[in-house]
């Protein structure tokens, strides 16, 4: 279907969308009255209104039963088994067997555990590539990596300083093209030890082709990790088949399951058996028909449970549960089918705003197979006086330093009258 550049076509839209029902199982921030045009569900989703309850009832079992709540049966969910409950949806939304993932900790904290065993580095094969820009604590887990190994036993196994290879988008481009990312991994394959991207770029919305990456990656002898913060719950993954190694991603974004919430892991069924794997143990991913004895010697887990270290957050979980229960319900192909018509439309009517002469450019791929949800919006001057602007009109959307407005419709709970609006006061305001 054509797009228009009407008010009247952006609710038909609306009237035709079989998802329209999701969003009025969220809370909408109030602007005068009104429902803010939300489009920062990249950085932090909405409350869904189930939360609430999901927090209660852990709550309510936490008064009545106490220590209790861990095994008895009168429990909603019984709290030593909590992290199961959110498997089966985070196998969906990875497209993994549900021994290959588990909700702990939070992102970096897990980037870390992944990176102490998958990247092992030798003084012939040390590197790390990784994008250029890549989100602040990424860049610091690898640098931190990198210097912790690059010295042992008062020798020097490395120079840390050729340890870290940063891709860079050609002269006069904004983002990656796949094609010099396997050229660059094949370049450095006798000294490579690991590919480490985002698989959304946070910057420019750039979705890097994961399947490709981890191919090349595996051929030129070096292990593959993703941090998902901004893929997950936003473009569908197929992690196992990928053959990607591990991954990591936070859960307050897409996820909808509250600031700083609970983060999750992938790693491949491949490596679950592996005895010469080093990890960080600790007691909840020991196996845990013995977790109780209280006895020397880590017997692992099967799957990703065995990086566990502590038993579960659970109210962060119930919260991290009630916005995974709506995702089983939308199904991540249909939110996925709306994302790609949602962002296709703002692309549109951004497109219709600089027909004339070019006030704004979108530094995110066209390409809806190389991006998600999100636009990068490039304003060349006063961008963040437009973005205030923005946001005192009700729109709440994502400033980045250095010139950079990130909008992101997001299908679960965004309208194509949120995108409609959106555009509508940012050409006034320009």
């Amino acid at each position: 279907m054509p797009y228009e550049n009407s008010l009247e076509f952006a609710q038909q839209c609306d009237a035709n969308d079989s998802l329209k029902s999701f969003r009025d199982r969220f809370y909408i921030p109030q602007h005068n009255g009104k429902d803010c045009v939300y489009l920062v569900g990249n950085s932090l989703g909405l409350q869904p209104k189930s939360t609430r309850s999901f927090v209660e009832q852990e709550l309510t079992d936490w008064q009545n039963l106490g220590v209790e709540g861990h095994f008895d049966q009168s429990a909603t969910r019984p709290w030593f088994h909590y992290h199961k409950f959110l498997k089966p949806y985070l196998a969906d939304l990875a497209g993994a067997k549900e021994l290959e993932v588990v909700s702990m900790n939070s992102l970096t904290t897990n980037l870390h555990l992944m990176m102490v065993s998958f990247y092992q580095p030798t003084a012939k094969r040390y590197k790390i590539i990784t994008e250029a820009g890549a989100f602040p604590s990424d860049q610091y887990a690898l640098e931190t990596q990198i210097n912790f190994h690059a010295n042992r036993g008062g020798e020097r196994l490395f120079d840390p300083k050729d340890a870290l290879i940063e891709l860079q988008p050609r002269t006069g481009e904004e983002t990656l093209r796949t094609e010099d990312i396997l050229a660059t991994i094949e370049k450095h394959q006798d000294e490579l030890a690991l590919v480490m991207m985002a698989g959304v770029q946070y910057y420019t919305g750039q979705l890097f082709d994961i399947a490709a990456i981890t191919k090349k990656g595996h051929d030129c002898g070096a292990l593959v990790g993703f941090d998902l913060a901004h893929a997950f719950g936003n473009v569908p993954l197929q992690l196992h088949e990928d053959g990607v190694d591990f991954a990591v991603w936070c859960s307050y974004k897409y996820l909808n399951s509250g600031p700083g919430s609970v983060s999750g892991v992938f790693v491949h069924e491949r490596h679950s058996r592996n005895p010469d794997l080093p990890r960080f143990a600790g007691w909840w991913g020991h196996d845990e028909s013995q977790r109780f004895q209280m006895r020397k010697g880590f017997i692992p887990m099967e799957g990703a449970d065995a990086w566990q270290l502590s038993n579960v957050n659970v109210l962060p979980s119930a919260a991290h549960l009630a916005s995974l229960e709506i995702f089983g319900e939308a199904g991540i192909q249909a939110l996925r089918k709306k994302s790609v018509f949602l962002t296709g439309y703002m692309e549109f009517l951004l497109n219709e705003l600089n027909a004339d002469e070019e006030k704004i450019q979108i530094i995110t791929p066209q390409d809806p197979n190389q991006r998600g949800a999100q636009l990068s919006l490039c304003v060349s001057h006063g961008g963040k006086e437009l973005f205030n602007k923005l946001s005192a009109n009700g729109v709440l959307a994502d400033w980045r330093e250095p010139n950079v407005i990130r909008v992101a419709a997001v299908p679960m709970y965004n309208s194509y009258v949120d995108v409609w609006n959106f555009v509508n006061l940012l050409g006034s305001l320009l």
